[in-house]
């Protein structure tokens, strides 16, 4: 039987699923890390309701002592707190115990990324006239052509993509949909898949575009092996993971001279400033080129 606290946290992803509308991915991250927090709770003996500031800050000690980065530690305080201001919104809680509590320091940590050339050398990497081949260099030319997450592409459905008017208008993080440039070339080879090879593996009321030879919708996972089997065959790092693409859309734009504000757009990132990570790459393309081509660089 579930206890009071496991019913208050099912309330909680109740509502982030429906007011905020959290993808699964999301909402399964959430619910991992304050179901980890009520049973540091539990082993201490203490309910939701006698939580205290020292309470918190033992949990996420306890984190730092299983040797979890700064970046976990940051994101499972954040998870607490909204839990917790969530239940004083609610009158389930008199006072939030995490509110004093510092997030550990975090070091901005720029982005993987591919040099042009690389990113050219993957995108062809798909040879032949395979099923296979057709499907992988569509998939591959589509993300780092619109910038797409692993998420949003593996779930790209039919009704996403306007070919003729080279765009396509994924369903990004709360569900909230954009519209992105697809560009001549991924259009192309995305029209060659849907002609050639999507009508072998679909049956008719199949929505996703991107499918497997067994009839199922590519994975995260799948693709994931896709974007290592290229990166290895173009000589590049086999370390290779499916959002350096993504990253590497939103800086050779920016290096390209793009508007910061087109790119978070075309990324659908709700702030700015998680785009303004790509402006310290793109300044140190700049400095280099300035320090190669200035007279007095």
């Amino acid at each position: 039987m579930a206890s009071a606290d496991d019913l208050l946290l099912d309330a909680y992803l109740m509502h982030l699923k429906v007011e905020r509308g959290l993808s699964k991915h999301s909402l399964d991250g959430y619910s991992r890390d304050l179901g980890r927090f009520l049973r540091s709770l539990e082993d201490a003996g203490v309910g939701l309701g006698d939580a205290t500031l020292p309470d918190v800050a033992r949990y996420l000690g306890s984190l730092a002592e299983r040797g979890l980065a700064a970046r976990s530690q940051a994101r499972a305080l954040s998870a607490v707190r909204g839990f917790l201001r969530f239940l004083v919104d609610e009158k389930q809680l008199a006072t939030d115990p995490s509110e004093l509590l510092e997030a550990p320091r975090l070091s901005r940590r720029l982005p993987g990324l591919l040099g042009p050339d690389e990113a050219l050398r993957v995108l062809n990497a798909p040879q032949g006239d395979g099923p296979r081949a057709l499907r992988d260099r569509a998939m591959l030319h589509s993300m780092y052509a619109a910038g797409l997450r692993v998420s949003e592409l593996v779930g790209l459905k039919l009704g996403e993509l306007n070919l003729d008017a080279g765009f396509v208008t994924p369903f990004g993080k709360g569900d909230k949909r954009r519209l992105v440039p697809l560009g001549a070339v991924a259009c192309v080879s995305v029209s060659r898949y849907l002609d050639e090879v999507r009508p072998r593996w679909a049956s008719d009321s199949e929505p996703h575009v991107f499918l497997t030879a067994r009839r199922k919708p590519m994975t995260r996972q799948g693709f994931w092996k896709i974007v290592k089997k290229y990166a290895r065959e173009a000589g590049v790092r086999s370390t290779l993971k499916p959002h350096e693409l993504r990253h590497s859309f939103a800086t050779h734009l920016l290096q390209g001279g793009a508007d910061l504000r087109a790119v978070q757009m075309m990324l659908g990132h709700a702030d700015i400033s998680t785009t303004q990570i790509y402006t310290h790459v793109t300044g140190d393309h700049l400095k280099r080129s300035h320090a190669k081509y200035h007279p007095r660089g």
